[in-house]
């Protein structure tokens, strides 16, 4: 796996999840005056781990975070770890289950990178797939918007897309895109190993990875606003695959 730069993971259920987590974690902020009830959680947890608590004003915590919503707590994190191709590989088969991925064409907003990665792993996807280019990576507000699953779901960031996805290919699974001209994503079957490549929020999927999907799914609108956000089109795209992987028994 590989480091990226120093960030913080901001907000206290986030907060709480690194530090139950593995997460190498360099020193805790909290805000002073907090009452304790409100961080004895994220106190304990600290302290169980031998890290450096310093409580500071609250306006230095809003310089730190810039300006987000910290609720008080800030945990300077070393780099945020990112997973190889075969971690994802390796995660789907301690489940016992055929792969399921995500690849996300150079998304742009933190906020959508989070919310997808909170879906992710309420659904059990094995892992998602970032460029490296021109695409939002781990940062401290997609740690926070997602509420901890960053700490659960891998995420690999390669240098091209199209290539991973070929090798995605000859390795077994199946890409399926998102299309307006695609089949009704209602029908879709996510059995055996698949990729769901959502694409960017304004241009969609580029057109060389669009040639390189097996086949394309649509989400049917009625209304007059014929778009969906990208990371409400990936939940509904997600949960179908979850849907059709473990169906309902009678």
């Amino acid at each position: 796996m590989k480091n990226e730069s120093t960030d913080f993971i901001i907000g206290r259920h986030p907060a709480v999840m690194a530090l139950k987590s593995d997460q190498e974690i360099n020193k805790v902020f909290i805000q002073a005056g907090l009452k304790a009830d409100a961080i004895s959680q994220i106190i304990k947890l600290a302290k169980e781990r031998r890290l450096v608590v310093s409580n500071v004003p609250k306006n230095k915590l809003d310089l730190m975070t810039d300006h987000q919503n910290h609720q008080g707590v800030a945990l300077a994190v070393a780099a945020y770890h990112y997973a190889t191709i075969d971690d994802l590989f390796e995660n789907a088969a301690n489940h016992d289950e055929d792969p399921f991925f995500l690849i996300l064409d150079e998304l742009e907003d933190p906020h959508n990178l989070g919310s997808i990665i909170r879906t992710a792993d309420a659904a059990g996807v094995h892992g998602i797939i970032i460029p490296r280019r021109r695409a939002v990576g781990l940062t401290s507000v997609v740690a926070k918007t997602s509420t901890g699953a960053i700490e659960h779901v891998p995420v690999a960031r390669v240098t091209n897309l199209v290539q991973t996805a070929k090798e995605l290919q000859e390795r077994g699974v199946w890409l399926f895109g998102t299309d307006m001209k695609g089949k009704d994503y209602r029908t879709w079957d996510a059995h055996g190993a698949v990729a769901l490549v959502i694409g960017n929020e304004g241009k969609g999927i580029s057109a060389l990875l669009k040639k390189t999907c097996d086949e394309m799914l649509t989400i049917p609108m009625v209304g007059h606003v014929q778009s969906l956000n990208a990371s409400v089109a990936a939940s509904l795209l997600i949960y179908q695959g979850f849907n059709s992987r473990h169906p309902l028994t009678k």
